[in-house]
């Protein structure tokens, strides 16, 4: 059964940084996409970002070179290092994963149980 557990959310001041983690284990055959996705309340999830088996990346609009994602393949884990925190990036982050957990299996869809991120003005 495949589990992803997320971790390095938490309280911080306007301009500071967090790191968030996200591991996968369980029975995997093969991870395609790793992401992160936020959700305020009263709005919808939206994309943070992703990043591919060959590592290219994609942001959303709203990180404007503030974040950076990054994956270790090796250790089925995801990261998102996010610098120069806004208020308005207050939400909770769900980390994602697009994977095969055997060679007949389809590609689907997991998710992360979520980590609360503050930022305080």
């Amino acid at each position: 059964q495949v589990q992803l557990v997320e971790s390095g959310g938490g309280l911080v001041q306007a301009g500071g940084s967090l790191r968030l983690s996200c591991a996968a284990s369980g029975g995997i055959f093969s991870i395609n996409t790793m992401g992160w996705y936020r959700q305020a309340p009263g709005k919808q999830r939206e994309l943070v970002a992703t990043i591919i088996s060959g590592g290219s990346t994609d942001y959303g609009d709203f990180v404007q070179g503030r974040f950076t994602i990054s994956r270790d393949n090796a250790k089925k884990t995801v990261y998102l290092q996010m610098n120069s925190l806004k208020p308005e990036d207050t939400a909770v982050y769900y980390c994602n994963f697009k994977l095969k957990a055997t060679f007949w299996a389809a590609t689907s869809d997991y998710w992360g149980q979520g980590t609360q991120v503050t930022v305080s003005s």
